[in-house]
């Protein structure tokens, strides 16, 4: 990012009054605090997956998003909104019943990756009804920015949050 892009989201966060600046440098308000507490709450872990036999792509990042199952249609937003951000692939997950399962389709995803869903539970610790979102990009910097974003997309457009 450019210091004129920088300066410019700095002034948009001031306005919203979740930062302030003196000389030393700029700091989140107790607003941005609570922002942020409130987000990582909501967003309590990631983590990037290596290539396998279902995720082809070398550059894989899973957002978990908690107790957000009933904010899913059928994960195509997410989807549509994660491509906006560089994405060439996402996959939407439910956590239900100790299984990774699409949404409204009552099919679990990997099982023919015991190893992935393993590793994902372990680096995610999902709980019922949680959302993962998992963004396949052409590098790792574009796959966690198109997660992220479809992540607070997610967050943003779910009615009750």
């Amino acid at each position: 990012m450019g210091e004129g892009a920088v300066k410019t989201l700095i002034l948009h966060l001031k306005s919203s009054g979740l930062v302030d600046s003196t000389k030393s440098g700029t700091y989140l308000t107790p607003k941005g605090k609570t922002f942020v507490t409130k987000i990582l709450q909501e967003i309590p872990s990631e983590c990037t997956i290596t290539k396998n036999k279902i995720l082809k792509s070398n550059h894989n990042h899973v957002i978990l998003l908690r107790n957000y199952a009933d904010a899913i249609k059928s994960g195509m937003e997410q989807r549509d909104y994660a491509i906006l951000y560089g994405a060439t692939g996402v996959i939407t997950l439910i956590y239900s019943n100790g299984r990774f399962m699409f949404p409204n389709e009552g099919k679990e995803f990997f099982t023919e990756e015991p190893e992935l869903k393993e590793e994902l539970r372990k680096k995610l610790e999902p709980k019922e009804n949680d959302v993962i979102i998992i963004s396949t990009a052409d590098d790792d910097f574009m796959a966690e920015v198109s997660a992220k974003n479809s992540a607070l997309y997610t967050i943003a457009m779910h009615e009750h949050h």
